[in-house]
């Protein structure tokens, strides 16, 4: 599709949206041959160097994601069994999203001051609002019946929580884990320009920006690279939700 449309663009001289040349649309082989390209004069392969900012960026993002979606699915839990909170502090959170993340971040890059945990902290501020929304509408899924069940058993709040409601949201918090898990990439690629780190995908995209007239391969290189990384947290999250929610307890039965 990439090589036709382009071939197709410039045999019709299509100028919208954009005009499509070489800048705008490198060959195929042009932006995969640029990974076996010296990443500058007599310097390391390409491939290497965006595998090593590609692995620096994976870690701020895992963090961001695990700290993004533990406090989502605890603000979850909360609004669940507190009318008042959910009424009190969800409207904060709705509009905790409303804020663009590139006003966020040099905040919270000046506040913290703590390197890459600051980016992992802008990569969870883009991961824990799905989960937050999500937990909550899968714990308030669970059919009355069931509760009255539960309840007609003397179960405690928290048998009701862990082997009623939790397993009934799974199928609702893996939806909200997988946007999130890219989301969480594209967060901490974001939070690392302010912060001018130059070990991840972040800096690479950056640096590649300012050469992209005379070199245009090597940042859809840069793209592809941070756009593998999504895939890759997306099939992590992917492959758990297949392990986890087929065996949950109504699947059991």
């Amino acid at each position: 599709m990439w090589e036709g449309y382009k071939a197709m663009g410039e045999a019709l001289g299509l100028t919208w949206p954009f005009e499509v040349d070489d800048r705008t649309m490198p060959h195929l082989h042009q932006i995969f041959g640029q990974f076996f390209e010296p990443s500058r004069r007599n310097g390391p392969l390409l491939i290497g160097v965006l595998a090593g900012k590609a692995l620096f960026t994976a870690r701020e993002a895992a963090t961001g994601f695990l700290l993004g979606g533990v406090t989502g699915f605890l603000l979850g839990i909360a609004f669940a069994h507190s009318r008042l909170l959910e009424r009190g502090l969800l409207p904060y959170v709705v509009a905790s999203q409303t804020i663009p993340i590139l006003a966020i971040a040099p905040m919270v890059v000046v506040w913290l001051k703590a390197g890459w945990l600051s980016v992992a902290v802008i990569s969870a501020y883009l991961t824990f609002f799905p989960v937050t929304i999500n937990t909550l509408r899968g714990l308030k899924s669970v059919e009355p019946r069931s509760l009255e069940l539960m309840r007609s058993y003397a179960a405690s709040p928290w048998a009701v929580l862990w082997k009623l409601r939790v397993p009934a949201a799974l199928p609702f918090i893996f939806a909200a884990l997988k946007v999130s898990a890219t989301a969480s990439v594209v967060g901490a690629i974001i939070g690392e320009l302010p912060s001018s780190i130059q070990d991840g995908l972040g800096g690479a995209i950056l640096n590649f920006n300012q050469f992209y007239l005379s070199s245009p391969p090597s940042l859809w290189a840069t793209n592809v690279v941070a756009a593998l990384l999504g895939i890759a947290f997306f099939a992590v999250v992917a492959v758990a939700e297949r392990l986890v929610v087929h065996r949950a307890p109504e699947h059991v039965a």
